[in-house]
């Protein structure tokens, strides 16, 4: 069998310099999602063996509504809800998959998904698998989706309202006004649903995220993923009961899916565990973010007031040859392009993580001007 439609596709990406190819890990890590090194330093380690040699399965077996439901997951769910004051938790084998379960069976026909335009492709596939009327507003603008909102019920639209958006975004590292969006979900009797997958275990007492304030609220849904600063995998949700129970009927991605090994679940709760007593992690990736922040400031680049600092060159060639002068030096610093990234504005994103010395740092943002000039 050939597949030629396939083929004549990735020569088209392969003339367009957007052909992609997996790599291994080399060098030192400026690109990866382990913000506190708890998955690079082997901080989980000790968890996983006390797992192994407690015997906990690791298959699931099943589905969780078959006999793939464990111990280690209620227990899992039942602790994390409780650490983040949510009323319940749900657990799944990634945040894409629980993104795309949430989206496409919670919200109904005739309801209003508004999210931000820089919203993740997992809400994207997860609202086109699903019934409501779904629509973008620009990045972070507030004043935005209340105007879509109004433009809604003025044609007649009697649904609920669901705001979508992130707490820190993957690509440009900066921070939604949570505050306002919340304040927008009340006055419209809507949802708002925070993404907290880059915030989690960096920002917010604890390490609980950006979105910590919010978690009791009846009207906030929070995904918190498992496999970056948390260094493991998974993801759990955090929702109202009413609404964990009508996932658990409803989303396909749920149901169908074989369940999270329990030594998955057990090696997720002591990540949370781990983070809650993170304080002095967190303080210095705090203070490499601001040893960051100064020098990109000296080369006039754009100041993100995260982890994830965006070096946005603009054009795709430029892009990927300076990437692959600093792989070359030694530093695994990724380019990225469109479709990733709005045309016209591939970057070196730089991920600040615990996985590397203060010396690499300097050492980085002494060759930062040559490269980038």
């Amino acid at each position: 069998m050939t597949f030629i439609a396939q083929v004549e596709d990735l020569g088209r990406l392969e003339a367009s310099g957007r052909l992609r190819k997996l790599s291994l890990p080399s060098g030192l890590d400026f690109s990866s999602n382990d913000y506190l090194g708890f998955a690079g330093q082997g901080r989980l380690r000790p968890a996983a063996m006390a797992a192994l040699d407690a015997g906990v399965a690791l298959g699931s077996g099943g589905s969780r509504l078959l006999r793939g439901n464990h111990l280690e997951h209620e227990e899992l769910e039942a602790e994390a809800a409780a650490l983040f004051g949510a009323e319940s938790a749900l657990f799944f084998s990634s945040g894409f998959a629980a993104n795309t379960a949430l989206f496409g069976a919670l919200p109904q026909r005739g309801d209003l998904v508004l999210y931000d335009a820089l919203i993740h492709a997992s809400v994207h596939d997860g609202l086109r698998a699903g019934r409501a009327i779904a629509e973008a507003f620009p990045h972070n603008d507030v004043e935005a989706a209340a105007d879509a909102i109004v433009r809604y019920r003025a044609k007649g639209g009697v649904g609920r309202v669901f705001l979508a958006v992130e707490s820190l975004y993957s690509m440009d590292g900066d921070l939604a006004p949570l505050a306002e969006f919340k304040a927008l979900a009340d006055a419209h009797d809507g949802v708002l649903i925070v993404d907290e997958a880059h915030a989690t275990g960096v920002f917010g007492e604890a390490g609980k995220g950006l979105a910590a304030g919010l978690g009791g609220a009846e009207n906030v849904i929070t995904l918190r993923t498992l496999g970056k600063a948390l260094g493991c995998e998974g993801a759990l949700l955090f929702l109202p009961k009413a609404a964990r129970d009508f996932l658990i009927n409803r989303a396909r991605g749920f149901i169908f899916s074989t369940a999270p090994s329990p030594f998955s679940a057990r090696l997720a709760l002591a990540a949370l565990r781990l983070n809650a007593e993170a304080d002095e992690l967190r303080a210095e990736l705090q203070a490499r973010i601001a040893t960051a922040r100064e020098a990109l400031a000296k080369i006039g680049y754009a100041l993100s007031p995260s982890q994830i600092q965006p070096l946005v060159l603009g054009e795709e060639a430029r892009t990927m040859r300076a990437a692959a002068q600093l792989q070359a030096e030694g530093f695994d610093i990724r380019g990225v392009r469109p479709p990733t990234v709005p045309t016209g504005t591939s970057r070196l994103r730089l991920s600040l993580t615990l996985n590397t010395e203060r010396a690499d740092l300097d050492r980085l943002f002494q060759m930062l001007p040559q490269v980038l000039a």
